[in-house]
């Protein structure tokens, strides 16, 4: 299979049509890190969106709306993180999150899913020359480590802890 880029332009485009249906997106994955960056810095196979389970029904419409309408299946899908495509150059890695109370929100299945606040995914960051919601820098920087890292997440986390002063986690701290 060839590889997808996903341009800036094309992850906008995404963004706009779910801020017009009312989804409240939040970017995630390396286009997070460029956005906190503020510009990019690397290609990016796809779009990672966090958002509420809540908010899947205007996410269908929206994506509708602009081609997004094909499951991409692959060995990892659940009910609460899937690939959306439009069978060419738009692709969307989706993390739904149930919201619970006092600003916590679950990632996951019931029994062994992950909990974190709903404050780690309210970053600010710039795809061109639009503001857009992403991944708070410590949080952007957690969801990298925990797997063993590959070339591009030493590429994103070096740049990250560059700006934002966080310390290098300790697989990406040189030998």
């Amino acid at each position: 299979m060839h590889t997808h880029h996903m341009t800036a332009e094309s992850a906008l485009s995404v963004i706009t049509a779910l801020d017009s249906h009312g989804v409240r997106a939040c970017i995630g994955g390396g286009w997070a890190v460029d956005a906190l960056l503020g510009e990019q810095t690397r290609e990016h196979s796809d779009l990672d969106l966090w958002l509420p389970a809540a908010d899947l029904d205007p996410l269908i419409v929206a994506f509708s709306g602009i081609g997004i309408d094909r499951v991409l299946p692959w060995g990892g899908d659940r009910p609460w993180n899937f690939v959306l495509h439009d069978g060419e150059r738009l692709r969307v890695d989706l993390h739904l999150y149930e919201e619970l109370a006092d600003g916590l929100i679950h990632y996951g299945s019931v029994v062994n899913g992950d909990r974190f606040m709903l404050a780690d995914l309210g970053g600010t960051g710039r795809v061109l020359d639009t503001v857009v919601h992403c991944e708070a820098p410590e949080w952007a920087l957690q969801c990298h480590t925990g797997y063993p890292p590959r070339e591009v997440d030493f590429h994103d986390v070096a740049r990250l802890c560059a700006k934002f002063e966080l310390p290098l986690p300790e697989p990406f701290r040189p030998r």
